[in-house]
């Protein structure tokens, strides 16, 4: 597993907001309901020079909604499924906003496994020595036909 650095400046997702309190598929349910809704935010959705929908993204965050990890070794939280916009774009009704701040970030590409790559990050980074400055985001890359990624922030700037 190829793991990466990068930073991203703060970025604003318009999502499906659930969390672990609504039950066991609450994130499958969660996509489900976005995806089928998606006429509704897509003119917000935010595009590179090309006109491509820049990224889809599953936001997590505690209870707090101050993005810090989900609690209980991962276990509860909120999940935002939603697709990336501009900073000031305003939600419409039954849609939810996040604005994420500035991170610096440890990213890897899902291959296989879902929690093969999760548990390999951080296993990566306690060897090393560093710690989670946030909850863990899935990335849908448009670019390369939906492929998944996971971003570990490790430094809120």
């Amino acid at each position: 597993m190829e793991i990466k650095k990068c930073i991203m400046q703060s970025f604003s997702v318009i999502g499906k907001e659930g969390s672990t309190n609504d039950g066991n598929n609450f994130v499958e349910n969660l996509w489900v309901d976005a995806n089928s809704h998606f006429d509704e935010v897509k003119a917000l959705a935010k595009k590179d020079a090309n006109g491509n929908i820049v990224g889809i993204w599953g936001l997590m965050s505690d209870f707090s909604r101050t993005f810090k990890p989900w609690d209980n070794n991962f276990s509860e939280g909120l999940y935002l499924a939603g697709v990336q916009t501009d900073n000031n774009a305003t939600p419409p009704e039954n849609w939810v906003k996040w604005t994420v701040p500035s991170f610096e970030y440890l990213y890897a590409k899902v291959e296989e496994d879902y929690n093969k790559t999760f548990n390999g990050v951080l296993q990566y980074m306690n060897e090393n020595k560093l710690n989670l400055a946030g909850a863990v985001f899935d990335f849908n890359c448009p670019e390369e036909n939906g492929q998944l990624y996971l971003f570990f922030p490790i430094k809120c700037l």
